[in-house]
């Protein structure tokens, strides 16, 4: 059951406001991506604001620094050490000069990107580095001089923009890894997704959109005897075709119904195993916790963080739709409501809606594709006893 024409007039003119609803804060770095000449901070392509144009100058800011080849030494023990390293704990380790001098800067881009993301001061740095791709550590081990790029937040761009120790902006295809190593300077995607989670529920929470059920009359002998949930028995989401520097996947879903309240009621559901795609997990994981819903039914929408995420912006705009619905006395399916509700640049470059699944019941079981068909979901009802 689709949305009413009244509603989802609504929703529209909810989605095209919420647009404005990105705040313009971010650092003073700056740089001009291009082929093979120098970087100049007066043509950025990518607003110095927005996450992109952060980590862009980020990565102008380190390429820059590598002309010192004590902290280069230091940067490469550190990329062949681990996969990924916090660019605030490399910075601020630092022993070179030039190491040292880049640590202000890199934690300007931090709170930076914190603000771009809608995250608040508790999110702690953010930006990370690492090799783009494992094939290059033989060359990094053997010398060769590496490259700094931000990772690309268009995974359908043919090219993206590195930086040598000079300044010197190189286009690199996206279709295969370059003779030279990069660092790729991007966001630890895991954590911006479970800070993001925590300002969407303080966000519902402030409205009543999740609060926990009432433990009284009916439902407290409910609760006495345990909760019924429906778990995630295995998952699986696919892609057509990855750039070779594409990382892993930061996906969350959101659950949807009416609450026990009669209001609508959107509770998260972090799901950090989920990283890959074309691969089964089989992570027995609780999506639905039905002692919070008045209905047996409720709507899942999947989504990713792909890196301008701003979540103050979303919750904002689920908030603001939630709040217009009023219960019929049956059940509606809430996700085209949620994803009517969501800023519409989610839906430019890359395909931050993931799935979505409708109408999940209590006694749902098998497996189930989502609407999309980017995903599927085998579900079981699983209940969970008192201890």
């Amino acid at each position: 059951m689709s949305t009413s024409a009244p509603l989802r007039t609504a929703l529209i003119g909810v989605t095209l406001a919420a647009t404005a609803l990105i705040p313009l804060q971010g650092t003073a770095l700056a740089s001009q991506p291009g082929t093979n000449t120098a970087a100049s901070p007066a043509a950025s392509t990518a607003s110095a604001s927005s996450v992109a144009g952060i980590e862009d100058a980020a990565a102008l800011a380190l390429a820059r620094s590598l002309a010192d080849p004590a902290w280069s030494r230091e940067v490469r023990r550190a990329a062949l050490a681990t996969d990924s390293v916090g660019l605030g704990e490399l910075t601020g380790g630092a022993t070179a000069a030039a190491g040292q001098r880049l640590a202000a800067e890199v934690a300007g881009a931090d709170r930076g990107v914190a603000a771009a993301k809608g995250l608040g001061d508790g999110a702690g740095p953010l930006l990370r580095l690492g090799l783009a791709d494992a094939s290059m550590r033989n060359r990094l081990v053997r010398g060769v001089a590496p490259l700094v790029a931000a990772a690309p937040s268009d995974d359908d761009a043919s090219t993206f923009t590195a930086y040598d120790s000079r300044g010197v902006a190189h286009e690199l295809s996206s279709d295969r890894a370059p003779g030279r190593p990069v660092y790729l300077v991007d966001v630890d995607g895991s954590k911006a997704v479970a800070e993001g989670l925590k300002v969407i529920d303080r966000a519902l929470r402030s409205k009543g959109l999740n609060t926990p059920a009432p433990v009284t009359g009916p439902n407290a002998l409910a609760a006495a005897s345990g909760i019924d949930t429906t778990r995630i028995d295995s998952v699986r989401i696919t892609d057509d075709q990855e750039p070779f520097f594409k990382g892993d996947a930061e996906i969350f879903t959101l659950v949807t119904g009416f609450g026990k309240d009669g209001k609508p009621r959107v509770d998260t559901v972090e799901m950090p195993y989920l990283n890959k795609a074309d691969t089964t997990y089989y992570p027995s994981q609780v999506l639905v916790n039905w002692s919070n819903y008045k209905y047996d039914m409720a709507d899942a929408v999947m989504m990713e963080d792909d890196g301008d995420t701003n979540y103050q912006a979303l919750a904002k705009a689920i908030v603001t739709i939630l709040l217009t619905i009023t219960d019929q006395g049956a059940y509606i399916p809430l996700a085209d409501a949620l994803l009517d509700a969501i800023p519409t640049n989610w839906w430019t470059d890359d395909p931050d809606y993931v799935d979505s699944w409708y109408t999940l019941a209590r006694t749902s079981s098998g497996k189930r594709d989502g609407a999309a068909g980017n995903g599927w979901m085998s579900v079981s009802p699983y209940h969970v006893s008192e201890l």
